[in-house]
């Protein structure tokens, strides 16, 4: 028979025992984080968000996809101009397709366009490129800038810091999706006479311009914030004292510390100057037939949705898609970098 005093001990060592385990086990994730950089241990992290690892593989699917678009539509026999509609005699009096749902056969996997009859699988792809490859451009020009202005705000200080956080206030107190289609107009005629017909090019510069121009404001504020946080810490007076060049402190001290920020900045951007470039399209004043764009897509599906809901369908799933795993992929890399602001 077992003593309440051998009973108690037991339970004690077993207390003891799995302390012990736990300490064991602490010490070796210690261990093996030992000598791992900043950017090992995001990169460790973000492996073990299932999210962000499906999110990204989804939005590098779309990038991809969008990039290899001529290739695609190359091996799939069809192209985003031709008029097979009207070409191969498949729309009927009432110039809808003849086949159901939208006409998707295995020689048109989408169908193809009313009125005009192009393949809606060769439109979907360079609409997605066409409009990936202008919010890219944006997102790298807007945080460029966010860094040169509100790096100079923060660590200058002054009258650089005055003057600029003005002219920041001014371009915010623009309301941004009004502006965009107040100033598309305004910048295109800079090129091109009323009258005349706008070639795509000049377009697309504007659709880069604009958004270029009021999109920049918030992360250089949030960097602004950043950097008058950063420039009194200790290192960067060891910096100064060191007698470390601006330039020096600014690339080597400041703009490694600003890494977290500007990413997860940038990854939430992107999604956002596609559904503003989709949405200038559209409304009429960004890109027109017959360039091939998303926001284009979604204008002529909206006109023929009420005969068939099938022309709405495809570049609406696509751009759901691409939109939620790219916001969740900015979620996942701000817990990458910080795990305190867990979801």
């Amino acid at each position: 028979m077992t003593s309440p005093t051998q009973t108690e001990g037991t339970g004690t060592s077993a207390v003891l025992e799995t302390e012990d385990v736990t300490t064991a086990a602490d010490a070796t994730v210690a261990k093996e984080l030992v000598g791992l950089s900043p950017g090992k241990l995001m990169w460790r992290r973000f492996r073990r968000d299932r999210t962000g690892v499906i999110s990204a593989w989804v939005v590098i699917f779309f990038l991809v996809v969008a990039l290899a678009a001529p290739l695609i539509t190359k091996l799939y026999g069809k192209d985003a101009y031709t008029l097979y509609g009207i070409n191969e005699g498949l729309l009927g009096d009432d110039n809808y397709p003849l086949g159901a749902n939208g006409g998707i056969s295995s020689s048109h996997w989408f169908g193809i366009e009313p009125q005009l009859g192009r393949d809606v699988f060769s439109l979907l792809l360079y609409g997605m490129r066409t409009s990936l490859m202008i919010s890219l451009v944006v997102t790298v020009l807007v945080v460029l800038t966010g860094i040169l202005v509100g790096v100079t705000q923060g660590y200058l200080g002054g009258r650089a810091d005055y003057f600029l956080g003005r002219f920041t206030d001014l371009l915010m107190a623009f309301p941004s999706q009004l502006a965009f289609v107040a100033f598309m107009p305004v910048v295109i005629s800079v090129w091109v006479k009323t009258s005349d017909e706008t070639p795509t090019y000049v377009r697309v510069l504007a659709l880069i311009i604009v958004q270029w121009a009021l999109g920049w404001m918030g992360l250089s504020r949030l960097l602004r914030a950043q950097v008058l946080s950063l420039r009194e810490r200790e290192f960067i007076e060891a910096a100064r004292v060191s007698g470390a060049s601006s330039w020096r402190i600014i690339t080597k001290e400041l703009l490694p510390n600003l890494v977290t920020p500007i990413l997860v900045q940038g990854t939430l951007m992107l999604p956002a100057f596609v559904t503003a470039e989709a949405g200038l399209s559209f409304i009429g004043v960004g890109l027109v037939d017959p360039t091939p764009d998303w926001g284009k897509m979604f204008a002529n599906g909206a006109t023929y949705f009420q005969n068939d809901i099938t022309f709405m369908f495809f570049p609406g799933i696509a751009m759901v898609v691409f939109i939620v795993a790219f916001n969740l992929l900015g979620d996942s890399v701000r817990d990458a970098f910080d795990p305190k602001t867990g979801r």
